[in-house]
């Protein structure tokens, strides 16, 4: 369920999830102000929010990119419970980063009890592949 933001809009959170180097911070940024990032900077986590329209109606949409590497696993939980949906992006050069996924939706699920919360897989592939 949506909650109340800035102005009173709903306000919907997104997470960000995948291996890290897969292009979730290049997708995200690329949504939030049509910048397409050419160097890979690894994220920590990183927070956007922007107003859109839903259905009709203007909301807000926050979203979460979060850090794809390792050693930032054991943050992920905290993350995880704030998110309403998930995008998984994956590196279509890169299959393990694909069966990875699996991981990341199993994770989630735990964490929240609850399967039928949205989960979208994203290929998303680079000028090296």
């Amino acid at each position: 369920m949506a909650k109340k933001g800035k102005q009173d809009l709903p306000l919907h959170k997104v997470i960000m999830v995948g291996s890290g180097g897969v292009g979730k911070s290049a997708l995200t940024l690329q949504y939030m102000y049509g910048d397409f990032v050419e160097e890979y900077d690894p994220t920590k986590a990183d927070s956007y929010r922007k107003k859109v329209t839903l259905d009709g109606q203007e909301c807000q949409i926050d979203i979460l990119d979060t850090a794809g590497q390792e050693e930032y696993a054991a943050i992920r939980d905290n993350y995880y419970r704030s998110g309403e949906g998930f995008l998984c992006v994956f590196s279509i050069c890169e299959y393990e980063s694909f069966v990875h996924t699996q991981d990341f939706r199993d994770q989630i699920s735990r964490v929240l009890d609850d399967d039928s919360i949205p989960f979208i897989l994203v290929g998303k592939n680079t000028k090296e592949c």
